[in-house]
C-alpha cells in the first residue's frame, strides 16, 4: 500500500481484516490549563460615572466563568470539585457561605445548625423553591437543574441572604479578595466569557461578556473591571412580595 494511502488511513481512521485503525489512536489526552486574570471594582461617582472612580480593596467574590462556543466540545457533568457534598449551612442566622458557584445538574444541601426555624426560599430568577419551615438539626436537599442566579432568604429573618450560580460549564471560578481568579483545568478552544457580582447592574454584566480563545500561549484573560450598582440594596419582601413583620413590641426580639 502506497504511503499516502497509509496516512488518510491513520488520519481518518479504518478497519481492514477485522484490525480497526482509529484516528488520533495513542495520542495524548487534550491538554487543561489554568486560566487566571484580575478583577477590579470601582465605585461610581456621585454623577453615575465609574471612570476615575474610587477601586475597591476587595475585589472578592465575582464570579468567572467560560462556555464553550464548539458545538462538539465534550461539558463534563457537574460535580462538587472537592468530592464532599455542596451545603449552604445556615447558623447564627446567617448563610455560609455567602456566595456559592455550582455547575447545573448539582444538588446543594441546606441544613439548619441554629436552634430555631428557618423557612429558605427563592421566588426569583434561576432555581426557584420553598423550602417551608424546618427545624434545627435537620437538612433539605435543593437539585439546581436551570442555570442563573438564585437569591435565597429566610422567610422568618429578614437578615438572612445568600446566592446560588449555577453555570452549565466546569470551567468557572470566584475571584479572590486582591482580584485574582484563576479557572482550572480548561480545555484549550473558544469559549464565550461571563461574569456576575452581586453589586453590579445585569446592564453592566452584559457589557464584560466577550468570546476568548484559550491556548497553550494564550490562557491569560484581559483584566476585567466592574461597577458598582448604587441602587444596589439588601432589602427584600418575604416569599408573599410583603414587608416582614416587626416585632411585637420592644421586648420582644425574634429567635
Amino acid at each position: 500500500m502506497r504511503t499516502a494511502q497509509w496516512t488518510r488511513i491513520f488520519r481518518k481512521g479504518i478497519c481492514l481484516g477485522g484490525i480497526c485503525f482509529c484516528a488520533g489512536a495513542g495520542a495524548a489526552a487534550a491538554q487543561r490549563l489554568a486560566v487566571s486574570g484580575e478583577v477590579s471594582i470601582v465605585k461610581h461617582k456621585a454623577g453615575g460615572e465609574k471612570d476615575g472612580g474610587e477601586r475597591l480593596a476587595d475585589a472578592s467574590n465575582v464570579v468567572v466563568w467560560l462556555t464553550p462556543l464548539e458545538p462538539s466540545a465534550e461539558v463534563p457533568p457537574g460535580a462538587p470539585r472537592t468530592g464532599q457534598a455542596l451545603r449552604l449551612t445556615q447558623q447564627n442566622k446567617s448563610f455560609e457561605p455567602h456566595l456559592l458557584v455550582v455547575q447545573t445538574g448539582a444538588e446543594v444541601q441546606f441544613p439548619n445548625k441554629d436552634p430555631f426555624f428557618h423557612n429558605v426560599f427563592s421566588l426569583f430568577n434561576g432555581k426557584r423553591f420553598d423550602l417551608g419551615l424546618y427545624e434545627a438539626g435537620t437538612s433539605h436537599t435543593v437539585h439546581f437543574d436551570r442555570a442563573g442566579v438564585s437569591f435565597l432568604f429566610c422567610n422568618i429573618h429578614p437578615e438572612m441572604s445568600a446566592i446560588v450560580v449555577a453555570v452549565p460549564t466546569p470551567y468557572f471560578a470566584v475571584s479572590e479578595r486582591s482580584g485574582r481568579v484563576t479557572l482550572r483545568d480548561v480545555v484549550a478552544g473558544s469559549y464565550r466569557l461571563h461574569v456576575w457580582y452581586e453589586r453590579s447592574s445585569v446592564e453592566e454584566l452584559k457589557k464584560l461578556e466577550r468570546v476568548v480563545t484559550i491556548s497553550e500561549t494564550a490562557h491569560t484573560l484581559d483584566p476585567i473591571e466592574l461597577a458598582e450598582n448604587p441602587q444596589f440594596t439588601l432589602s427584600h419582601k418575604n416569599k408573599y412580595g410583603q414587608d416582614y413583620v416587626p416585632p411585637a413590641s420592644p421586648g420582644y426580639v425574634r429567635p
